[in-house]
């Protein structure tokens, strides 16, 4: 065989995600919003995701998709925003696919240069969002 049938893919942990996830909504509350915060594998399905009391409930699918956008463009949701700004067919092309967000709060996770995942928050603007996700990242050491 002169090929590789098989490859493995680093995938963040349980554990990880939820402390992740825990760190970005307790920056939720001491910025004064309810911060749904989601975390994906590199394949972009949930690892884990909490929606604290009062948060919206459209937020659950917004954080998701947040980090599913990140995990799988292996961007933020910022940058993959200025990525495709001009031409305007390509913004649209990469914005009308399902589960692509183009706003604040998407991150990707990296450990040792790979993606391992993705985080995303919803609930505040998209500055809270961002220092959110940021906060779930830094729980892990990530920046």
């Amino acid at each position: 065989m002169d090929f590789q049938l098989t490859a493995r893919q680093d995938t963040i942990t349980d554990e990880a995600a939820l402390k992740a996830v825990q760190a970005a909504v307790a920056k939720g509350r001491e910025l004064g919003c309810a911060m749904v915060t989601a975390v994906v594998d590199p394949g972009g399905n949930l690892v884990a995701c909490v929606r604290p009391t009062g948060a919206f409930v459209a937020s659950v699918g917004i954080a998701r998709d947040k980090a599913w956008t990140a995990a799988t463009f292996g961007l933020s949701t910022d940058d993959l925003h200025n990525a495709v700004v001009e031409p305007p067919h390509l913004h649209d092309g990469i914005a009308s696919r399902d589960g692509v967000v183009l706003f604040g709060g998407g991150l990707p996770l990296r450990h040792e240069g790979r993606i391992v995942g993705g985080i995303g928050c919803s609930g505040g603007s998209e500055d809270q969002d961002r220092a959110c996700a940021e906060a779930g990242m830094a729980a892990l050491g990530l920046s």
